[in-house]
């Protein structure tokens, strides 16, 4: 088969979540641990940092990969979903895999997954975890896809387990808590791996403290390690100062992320890397860590992440698609100068919507769109939703057509936002 023909073979074959939602996700790992059976055990031939968390948690894998390669090592990235290219779940020191791998691998356990019928996802997980093993990383970093209790990525057993911010999301599988989501998270708290936890919250400081203790596991909180004293955020970078618990500190440090949430993200990679050393198995200097911050884009292909798109007229993007990541968002663009506001926005069906709407400001206008996945809700559904909320504007059956409708319709100064959903992002960048 063709790359392309590989790929159609896998969409239409196996499910995947991203695309069809709930229907695909599995509430059990058998079907990862027979993978790995046919696979020979690979999630056992490499080290990894397993991260899970809300938001923050693709920043964070993005950064802790780039930092390690700074530092010399062989580091090898999975995450997830991908904005246009599969490959670009797949990484080993910023590069993705190879067609040619994904063909072969295919070819190769075709007749497995046949009688195994994984989902998509848990056939990306056997894929990733394969290549690493054979290409030999010296660490990898794995994000987690859902929850992670029950995600495919939590049968490795890692150096550190880093869980970010816990806030409503996937509340129709995780919970409709934050107590329940943060235990569904806290699921990836191993016996005697250590955990770094983001954000110190009193909903879910007991559930990690708990769960960590009963698994004899070291729990850590990035807040008594590492402390922000200053940042400046500008539309292409931010400019941070921080101090260690210790009081080593890093000044006037750049990181070319912008957006107010990666300050938090950016004191847990300094707070990851200090444990790190603390361990004795890596060693990560203060230089490799300021020198990596400055090219997380360009060492590992981020994108989406309050990414500028153009500055005349000034159009902004972001995966942001939950409560907590919609109010990041809105900060963001608070901070950032413009006279009117328009913003392109779409979203997927099984996510809350109204609660999305409640916290858009009433003064933009809008261009409600679809993502071109069965999932995404329909625009003029959306812009019925939209109006109970005093949000004003017109539908597109497309994102390239709402987004033309708003550079159109731009004067100067005025600043284009683009977001609500992952997919709506991944048609513009």
């Amino acid at each position: 088969m063709t790359y392309k023909e590989t790929l159609d073979y896998l969409f239409a074959q196996l499910p995947m979540f991203h695309r069809i939602g709930a229907a695909a996700y599995k509430a059990n790992l058998d079907n990862t641990y027979a993978l790995m059976d046919v696979l020979k055990q690979p999630h056992t031939k490499f080290k990894s940092i397993h991260i899970a968390g809300t938001n923050g948690k693709g920043s964070t894998s993005h950064m802790m990969a780039a930092v390690l390669q700074e530092a010399g090592y062989k580091v090898g990235l999975y995450t997830s979903p991908h904005l246009k290219d599969f490959r670009e779940r797949i990484r080993i020191n910023g590069k993705m895999i190879s067609q040619q791998k994904v063909v072969d691998f295919v070819g190769k356990h075709k007749k497995h997954f046949d009688k195994i019928q994984p989902s998509f996802f848990e056939w990306t997980v056997g894929l990733a975890f394969d290549y690493f093993a054979e290409k030999k990383v010296d660490i990898a970093i794995i994000e987690v896809g859902l929850g992670g209790r029950l995600d495919s990525t939590n049968i490795i057993t890692p150096e550190l387990s880093i869980i970010t911010n816990i806030s409503f999301d996937h509340t129709n599988l995780l919970g409709n808590t934050l107590e329940a989501i943060a235990g569904e998270k806290a699921g990836i708290i191993k016996t005697d791996v250590p955990c770094l936890i983001s954000e110190r919250a009193t909903e879910t400081e007991t559930v990690f403290i708990n769960k960590a203790t009963n698994e004899a596991a070291p729990l850590f909180f990035t807040e008594d390690l590492v402390k922000v004293k200053a940042v400046k955020q500008q539309i292409k970078n931010a400019k941070l100062n921080l101090v260690y618990k210790n009081n080593i500190s890093s000044k006037n440090l750049f990181c070319d992320l912008p957006g107010n949430y990666q300050t938090k993200n950016i004191a847990t990679i300094y707070a990851a890397c200090a444990l790190l050393n603390s361990f004795g198995k890596f060693s990560v200097s203060l230089s490799a860590i300021e020198i990596a911050l400055t090219k997380v884009t360009e060492t590992t292909g981020l994108k989406g992440r309050w990414q500028l798109l153009s500055n005349k007229p000034l159009v902004m993007a972001d995966t942001g698609h939950n409560e907590a990541g919609i109010k990041e968002v809105l900060k963001n663009i608070k901070q950032t100068p413009y006279k009117n506001l328009h913003m392109v926005i779409g979203v997927v069906n099984d996510k809350d919507v109204n609660t999305m709407l409640s916290l858009l400001p009433k003064k933009a206008i809008y261009y409600f769109c679809k993502a071109s996945i069965p999932r995404a809700l329909n625009e003029n559904e959306l812009q019925l939703l939209a109006a109970k909320h005093k949000l004003k504007g017109a539908a597109f059956a497309t994102v390239k057509d709402a987004l033309a409708a708003a550079k159109k319709a731009a004067l100067k100064g005025d600043l284009i936002f683009v977001g609500g959903s992952t997919f709506i992002v991944a048609e513009v960048v």
